[in-house]
């Protein structure tokens, strides 16, 4: 079966965050035929080691909500449908490289592990109960978490932080505002600062991090004809590699100063760069393209955060990702099963 095929199929099983039971049981199938599985709730766990030296290959089966996109279709050069760019294409160069018998007869134990809620929030992603439950997995010399990646080799990355910015006033009847205080409008300067605001370059080992501080939700008021006394705002941050999580908080909390009450709903660290692994000069030479910096959240993050040495690098374009005309070329399945097929057998 042809990359594109098996994509498509993975496409055409819905797999939308908390429904993973069904992609799960058909990669767990398919792979039984060929290598060992470990099946962790709708987690898997694909091959073992034997002794020789351990690379780890990681993918999320998870997609956000349809967006009138759930069927896979071919059009020209691209697969189209929900989770084509994000990540379903690396899975399915997952798939290929761990059935490659020339792979499996190379110089490494290669390993792939499947996961699942990787959409929703840091605290529910299903990679952690795998790292907790497989502790032979942190001894890998090298792991590729297959996220889209344009091609690039993308190194690190931001980490996430989500907040409520929450400002107080009184509620009072709209035709006698003087009588309360309208906590929307308490908001506005902060929130017209927060429009203008740009994003901060950060550069650490040569390359760009951008810190960004992004409104994404609001909720306020009960009815038309009271004043809101509590109006809540979402603010995103993606923070660079040199805060932790503490110092992140730090500064996010100062970017808030304004609001009567800052709550941290979610948060997940920044993942690092693993300078001077040699497994990385290897890859590096044979992706030939451009180094950079991985703006968004990834696995990555939760891998190194443990000691273990992780990049992305996948055939997703990171523009595809979440757009409801998701897509992906046939090519990059190509190229990068070949870079990753060359990288685990020399």
């Amino acid at each position: 079966m042809s990359l594109s095929n098996t994509l498509v199929e993975l496409i055409n099983i819905p797999s939308v965050i908390g429904n993973e039971d069904e992609i799960t049981t058909a990669i767990e199938f398919r792979m039984a035929e060929t290598r060992p599985v470990l099946r962790l709730g709708n987690a898997l766990v694909v091959g073992e080691p034997t002794g020789k030296p351990l690379a780890v290959l990681y993918g999320h089966t998870d997609t956000v909500p349809e967006q009138g996109n759930g069927t896979a279709s071919v059009d020209g050069d691209r697969v189209y449908g929900l989770g084509a760019c994000d990540m379903k294409a690396g899975v399915a160069v997952m798939i290929h490289l761990l059935e490659d018998p020339a792979v499996l007869d190379g110089p490494y134990d290669v390993v792939g592990v499947f996961y699942d809620k990787e959409e929703g929030p840091s605290a529910e992603n299903g990679l952690e109960d795998v790292l907790n439950a497989v502790e032979w997995l942190a001894d890998a010399e090298f792991s590729v978490v297959l996220e889209p990646t344009d091609l690039n080799l993308e190194l690190g990355c931001n980490g996430a932080m989500n907040a409520d910015i929450i400002f107080t006033g009184h509620a009072a009847h709209s035709a006698r505002p003087w009588l309360g205080e309208n906590a929307v409008t308490k908001a506005g300067a902060w929130l017209a600062a927060m429009h203008d605001r740009e994003y901060e370059p950060v550069e650490i080992a040569g390359l760009e991090y951008r810190e960004v501080f992004s409104v994404t939700r609001a909720n306020g008021g009960i009815a038309n004809n009271v004043l809101p006394s509590r109006f809540t705002i979402n603010v995103n941050y993606r923070f660079p590699p040199i805060y932790d999580l503490e110092a992140a908080e730090a500064r996010l909390r100062d970017v808030a100063a304004e609001a009567d009450e800052v709550v941290i709903t979610d948060r997940a660290p920044a993942g690092t760069i693993p300078e001077g692994n040699r497994h990385l000069v290897r890859l590096e030479g044979l992706v030939g393209g451009a180094r950079t910096a991985k703006q968004g959240w990834t696995d990555v993050a939760r891998l190194t955060g443990r000691g273990i040495p992780a990049v992305n690098f996948g055939p997703g374009e990171v523009a595809q990702a979440h757009q409801a005309t998701e897509s992906v070329p046939i090519r990059n399945l190509d190229v990068v099963f070949g870079v990753l097929r060359r990288f685990l057998m020399s």
